[in-house]
């Protein structure tokens, strides 16, 4: 090829590329653009077990020029949606909304989900009680919890090597155990108003103290469950919410689970979260034994009880206020964020 022919087509490709290089200088954006707590959401969907879960991927918008840590966000018990709202209480409580929101403004990524049976994510079998049984298994629910890291990790803004499990509730057993299976995985752990109890001995405590009559059939009740794996026929239907029919084989794992026993099994950073307030997990019988736990570990740990705090994170005005509405507290949000942002590297 000859001299000239080299130099037009070097000029031609020039003013190829002009005007794209205008275009994108066009599209600079302005200064503090990624630097002011911007973020970005993506709906997911991702298959555990044969069923579908569906969920939010909300990433800080920084994600379009670096990686991101992630953290997967475990809804608690019962029928609680991706947001942390249960259908069962009128109040929006967007527990897990408002952790997602407050953790991508200070640059870590999360993805929570609809649990197995709720929202978008396949609902539960109609056809019979075993079907039942089998779809709302407790090793399903770990699995899930499993799923949804795998997922976290599928998306390329985020760090494989920093991402971390958040459980509120009974989110936090199911995340303890997820955490024990996915072992080096996982880098760090929140467990957010967990029992430290088995669950048999803070049910008992429970109806001992709101409905001490009804002691004796719940001991029976939780007895024969977690001998056989059933709920048995025939209960008194205000056990419906407590003992749901389909829930047997779920609840004799759940029911023997014993959190501390599992923390001080797991090597990995953890934060326990509690509120003073909390009248389910009640400070300090029903945390203490995770916090013992915490001291017999080799990894970096910290427990914090928050005073007039309650179980979904939110403030007690009165003695009376269930701390379900609103805004999560400040001293929580403060201690999310000054935990996790290091732990994670954010």
């Amino acid at each position: 090829m000859i001299p000239g022919t080299i130099l037009r087509r070097a000029v031609l490709a020039a003013g190829l590329c002009a005007p794209v290089a205008a275009h994108a200088q066009n599209r600079r954006k302005p200064p503090g653009f990624y630097e002011d707590g911007r973020t970005k959401e993506r709906p997911v969907q991702f298959a555990s077990r044969g069923v579908s879960l569906s969920g939010t991927l909300l990433l800080p918008l920084i994600s379009e020029l670096q990686y991101v840590p992630g953290i997967v966000l475990v809804a608690g018990s019962g029928p609680t949606d991706r947001d942390g709202n249960n259908a069962l209480v009128l109040e929006r409580i967007d527990l897990l909304k408002e952790v997602a929101e407050l953790l991508a403004r200070h640059g870590i990524a999360s993805l929570r989900y609809d649990k197995r049976g709720i929202g978008q994510s396949t609902l539960r079998p109609r056809n019979s009680l075993a079907a039942e049984e089998a779809f709302f298994a407790w090793d399903n629910f770990v699995a899930d919890v499993e799923a949804a890291h795998t997922e976290l990790l599928r998306h390329n803004e985020i760090k494989p090597y920093a991402t971390a499990l958040l459980g509120h509730s009974e989110g936090g057993l199911l995340a303890l155990a997820a955490a024990r299976s996915l072992g080096k995985k996982v880098h760090a752990l929140v467990l957010a108003a967990t029992p430290g109890r088995k669950l048999d001995e803070i049910v008992r405590a429970q109806v001992e103290r709101n409905a001490p009559a009804m002691r004796g059939p719940v001991d029976s009740t939780i007895a024969a469950i977690l001998a056989k794996g059933h709920v048995p026929a025939g209960l008194p239907r205000e056990f419906d919410l407590l003992f749901p029919p389909y829930a047997g084989p779920f609840l004799q794992k759940l029911l023997s689970f014993d959190p501390a026993a599992v923390l001080a099994q797991i090597p990995t950073a953890c934060m326990l979260l509690q509120g003073g307030a909390d009248r389910q997990v009640v400070p300090m019988g029903d945390v203490q034994p995770l916090i013992d736990a915490l001291r017999t570990r080799g990894a970096p740990g910290e427990a914090i009880v928050l005073p007039q705090v309650s179980h979904n994170l939110k403030l007690v005005a009165t003695p009376g206020d269930p701390g379900l509405a609103g805004p999560l507290a400040p001293a929580a949000a403060d201690a999310l964020v000054k935990w996790l942002v290091p732990a994670l590297g954010a």
